[in-house]
């Protein structure tokens, strides 16, 4: 082990934990490939959950929509085990963030998966892309700044 888990999300200023289930594992008796983007949903449901975007859909009808989704795995996770799922938005533009998250075994102490998404700024009303809210913006840069990342 390189580093305790907790000094591996030094710098997210979301962090979740997660248990690994049974029935993640696949046929090679390690976790699926695709239980790491549900990680990373998770993580990005919890950053937006802290700043606020999930209402701003009831509210305005714009809310978040996924536009791409990436992963390096970089060890096998099995059961049983814990992941911390750290998210971080690194890049904010006019009507999309860029958002980087990393999954940490508790067990091994060492990062499992990174990944980025793209999120943009929806209007569900007429199903297209609509500039980022001032007031999330604001949410965003508020919390990045409780861990010092500039964007």
């Amino acid at each position: 082990m390189t580093d305790t888990w907790q000094e591996l999300l030094r710098g997210f200023p979301s962090v979740v934990e997660v248990p690994v289930l049974w029935g993640d594992m696949d046929a090679y008796q390690h976790v699926n490939n695709t239980v790491y983007f549900r990680y990373f949903e998770t993580g990005r449901i919890a950053y937006f959950q802290q700043i606020g975007f999930l209402g701003a859909t009831d509210e305005q009808g714009i809310g978040p929509i996924l536009g791409s989704a990436s992963c390096r795995f970089r060890f096998p996770l099995t059961y049983p085990d814990t992941v911390s799922i750290g998210t971080t938005v690194t890049n904010i533009g006019s009507d999309r963030i860029t958002m980087r998250h990393v999954v940490v075994s508790q067990r091994h102490g060492r990062v499992a998966a990174e990944g980025e998404g793209v999120v943009v700024s929806f209007d569900y009303r007429v199903r297209r892309k609509a500039p980022l809210p001032d007031a999330i913006r604001q949410q965003i840069e508020a919390m990045q700044n409780v861990t010092g990342d500039a964007l």
